[in-house]
């Protein structure tokens, strides 16, 4: 909305408060950056720890520069501190030493409500987490998760069970949660057929959350995008199982409308949810 030339937000200002873990993504559709648009898109206070820079755009990822982990670890203990985090949400954490000091934030500051989205390979194919850090992300991050959203590839990475049909998918899933995580989003994107069924399963219940499978291109960021809006959600009271719906509803109508830049995959129109046309 304009008054006298000036752009003004219509909504009052939520103090929730999110804090990413992730790498930044100069392309702005993943990463640091899809996060930050979700949450102001979704009205919650967001804050960044930095894993990582990366180069990258529509088609590929040309170079990574992965910082210090202690570096990550000031900046969260930096807003930890002093701002406060109501909900955690994790993405791209590249090696070892990032992952430990991460979980050992975790621990530091009691975070207990942690959206872990296990960032392992980008759109464009690219490699974002090495194995070593696979393994003690499943050993000691995920006890920490209180939701983790992999898609079939990560399951299956996860859980060391290939991803064939629903028992199969249900099998990984119960594995998943095994290794501790609270809950678990296995995302149904890369299955074929017309539709898309993301399971979630708490430990008891799996629960189906169906939709459409949308043509087109427009899909980089998915991933990012969704499990920071499951946690945007979670922090303005939403439940796991509200969290995850309207988590998922937000992302459909982002890919819905997603932005044709670039000359690979384009991202997501985050500002879906505002009066703001991009």
């Amino acid at each position: 909305m304009f008054f006298n030339g000036v752009c003004r937000w219509n909504f009052s200002v939520n103090t929730s408060r999110v804090l990413t873990i992730a790498g930044s993504d100069s392309g702005g559709g993943a990463g640091i950056q899809a996060d930050l648009k979700t949450f102001a898109a979704l009205n919650v206070y967001g804050m960044t720890a930095i894993t990582a820079v990366t180069a990258q755009n529509t088609e590929r990822v040309s170079s990574v520069h992965v910082l210090p982990a202690t570096m990550v670890a000031d900046q969260i203990d930096a807003v930890a501190e002093d701002i406060g985090v109501d909900v955690v949400k994790i993405g791209m954490l590249a090696n070892v030493e990032i992952v430990e000091a991460v979980v050992a934030a975790i621990e530091r500051h009691g975070f207990d409500r942690v959206v872990v989205d296990p960032v392992m390979i980008a759109t464009s194919g690219d490699a974002l987490l090495n194995d070593d850090a696979i393994e003690v992300l499943k050993k000691r991050l995920l006890p920490h998760a209180y939701i983790v959203t992999p898609n079939i590839p990560e399951a299956e990475s996860l859980s060391g069970i290939k991803i064939s049909d629903r028992e199969t998918l249900h099998q990984a899933a119960r594995a998943i949660h095994d290794s501790g995580a609270a809950h678990v989003l296995i995302k149904g994107g890369h299955a074929s057929g017309p539709g898309i069924v993301d399971v979630l399963f708490d430990g008891q219940t799996f629960q189906d959350f169906r939709s459409d499978r949308i043509k087109t291109s427009n899909t980089h960021g998915t991933g990012c995008t969704l499990a920071a809006a499951i946690a945007a959600y979670l922090a303005r009271g939403s439940s796991i199982q509200q969290a995850v719906s309207q988590g998922l509803s937000y992302t459909h109508q982002a890919i819905l409308t997603g932005l044709s830049i670039g000359k690979g995959h384009g991202p997501l129109n985050h500002a879906h949810s505002t009066n703001f046309t991009p």
